[in-house]
Order: structure tokens, then sequence, then C-alpha cells
């Protein structure tokens, strides 16, 4: 699926967030630049949330539970952490009892990567366009593709 500019790469997150229940993991693969945080505040805005969204590179984990939102997310950005290991640390397991998961640089994960897990990929297909290939678990069927 290619994905013309910003507008539509939010859009399309935006489009997926509104099927997004607790408990879902959706795994952003992609290079610098590809789009992921753009992804994710489409997602974000249509959990209702208003704020600003940057990615969270070096708090690791944002979560996002304000009142007004339709349930509570976790973005993750894993770009930082070196060992698959310091992950358990994070209580991602813990938090999708409650909450749903967008998680960029989901490969530092390895094998801990929920199989049930949403997984996109974003890369760079020309000047401001972006290229989405996806992997999608039983769990996401009838709600993906939108």
């Amino acid at each position: 699926m290619l994905l013309a500019g910003e507008e539509a790469t939010e859009g399309l997150g935006h489009a997926l967030g509104e099927q997004l229940r607790v408990g879902d993991v959706i795994a952003l693969f992609g290079d610098l630049g590809a789009g992921k945080t753009t992804f994710s505040r489409g997602v974000l805005s249509a959990l209702g949330f208003q704020g600003e969204v940057t990615s969270p590179t070096f708090p690791i984990v944002q979560p996002y539970e304000v009142a007004g939102m339709r349930l509570p997310l976790w973005h993750v950005d894993l770009y930082r952490l070196e060992e698959a290991e310091d992950i358990e640390q994070l209580a991602l397991d813990e938090a999708r009892m409650d909450a749903a998961l967008v998680i960029e640089w989901p490969g530092r994960m390895g094998a801990a990567l929920w199989s049930d897990a949403l997984r996109l990929t974003l890369s760079v297909a020309g000047e401001g366009v972006r290229s989405l290939t996806a992997e999608v678990p039983p769990a996401w069927e009838g709600r993906w593709p939108l």
C-alpha cells in the first residue's frame, strides 16, 4: 500500500486506531524517518488524544491515558535498547492487560514479540511517499485491511 504524504500516513493510523482494543499490539518496523511516529500520532488522535505526540526514543515508554481517550495506549520506542532482556523491565506484558501498545523498533524484542501483534513495515518509496506492508495475525482478521 502506498501512502502519499504525512496526511495519508497519519490518516491510516487514525483509521486503525478506531479499530484498536485493549491488549492489541501494533509493531511498527521501518528505518529512521519512515513515518512510524506520524502513524502513531494518527492512532492516538483516533483514541481521543489531542496533545503533542513525539517519538519516545529517550523515555522509551510514553503512556497515554487521559480523560476523553477511548482506551489507554502505551507508545514504546525500543531503538535505544541493546539487549532483549532489558524489555522485561518495561512491563509490557502487564500493560497489555489495560492498554493497547504501539511499538517502534519491535525487532529489538526478537522472539519475545507477541505472535498476535499486527506487524506493519513502513519504508520511504519516493519524495513524500511511504510504502506500507502488513503481516496480519488471526487476531486482526476482520479489522485489517481497513
